[in-house]
């Protein structure tokens, strides 16, 4: 993980190949305000910090125990203005998952109707504005959310988990890449 870098380190994780072990750090989450009442932003993130157009894409395998316990990809420019989109677990169920943040956070969800083993999460920035679908296979992809997020500025991309009611679980995220776009650059850094 040449390029990698922690918000909120968690006490244990490990690369092999290009899987990231993660045991998502219990008591943690990020969320701000809304509904709630609350402002949290202490979950664990590894991540690089690039800038224009691209696409993130990656695979999720959790361990999901207690309701909220959730993982995804992050896109981030500060503790106010961020994106995370993955599976959230609420009442014994898997959710596909998107956080949009500009001060305040709201959340929507997509509930599954099984509870896939892994699922793929693919995120494109392209100007003003994010797309995010998911994708039971790894090739077809639905989407789920497109919101608007600040251009012309870098952004921390990467990898996040987080559980709030918890004392943590494991997770592993499979296959990160990040492509620029429209050059087709591919950044592989989850590398020996």
């Amino acid at each position: 993980m040449k390029q990698m870098q922690w918000l909120n380190e968690p006490d244990q994780w490990r690369i092999d190949g290009d899987s990231l072990e993660m045991g998502v750090t219990g008591k943690t989450d990020f969320w701000r305000k809304t509904h709630y009442g609350f402002t949290v932003d202490d979950g664990p993130f590894g991540y690089c910090i690039l800038g224009g157009e691209f696409e993130v894409s990656v695979q999720l395998t959790g361990k999901y125990r207690t309701r909220y316990d959730q993982m995804g990809i992050m896109i981030r420019i500060n503790e106010q203005i961020w994106i995370k989109s993955g599976i959230e677990y609420v009442d014994g169920v898997q959710n596909v998952s998107a956080v949009v943040t500009h001060g305040h956070s709201d959340w929507s969800v997509i509930t599954l109707d099984s509870a896939p083993e892994s699922i793929w999460i693919k995120a494109v920035r392209r100007l003003e504005a994010i797309e995010v679908s998911y994708s039971f296979d790894g090739s077809d992809y639905k989407m789920m959310r497109l919101c608007y997020f600040p251009d012309n500025c870098a952004v921390m991309v990467g990898m996040m988990g987080a559980s709030p009611d918890g004392d943590g679980f494991n997770a592993r995220f499979d296959h990160f890449r990040i492509v620029h776009l429209p050059d087709q650059r591919r950044l592989d850094w989850l590398e020996s």
